[in-house]
């Protein structure tokens, strides 16, 4: 067992939470799911001049893939093979999920009806139907996956030599 790497989840942590803001400030509300579904208003749509720009369209794409990959090798290896693999992982999950956006329909004719009534999976269904493909966002995923093995080989505890001990507590 090897210990986690608390930097990487740390960056990958807060690129996610710093990516949110795209949804909060540049995006109406209705057009976010945990935006739309808060009890209370959260959004800042209309309240803020539009921070991001032409980049609010791809950079929560772009985050989305350099975070979780981060997160993921944070807690699962500390590895270039790991690394590189969590890396392709992610790419495909990303990359499948903005192609099924350009194929609609049948993207969302594979989704189970049993996801209606659950949290988070209700929205599968609207996500490819009313979801928009956007080849700059396969460019965010190809970006944010190259940025993010980058960041991990330097974030490595590893390849400074530094012996891995068990967890302790």
């Amino acid at each position: 067992m090897h210990r986690i790497n608390r930097i990487q989840i740390f960056i990958g942590a807060l690129a996610l939470f710093l990516g949110s803001f795209v949804y909060l400030i540049d995006r109406p509300p209705e057009h976010t799911f945990f935006v739309k579904t808060s009890h209370i208003t959260i959004s800042l749509y209309n309240t803020l001049p539009n921070l991001f720009g032409p980049f609010g369209s791809s950079l929560p794409t772009y985050v989305h893939v350099f975070s979780f990959i981060l997160i993921t090798a944070g807690l699962m290896t500390y590895r270039k093979r790991g690394y590189l693999i969590i890396c392709l992982g992610w790419f495909l999950v990303d990359v499948a999920f903005e192609l099924g956006q350009k194929f609609n329909g049948w993207s969302a004719g594979i989704i189970p009806d049993w996801f209606d009534g659950i949290p988070l999976l209700e929205g599968s269904r609207s996500y490819f139907l009313k979801g928009t493909f956007d080849f700059l966002d396969l460019v965010a995923i190809c970006l944010g996956t190259i940025t993010a093995y980058f960041l991990l080989s330097i974030t490595n505890r590893n390849s400074k030599g530094e012996n891995h001990e068990k967890f302790k507590k």
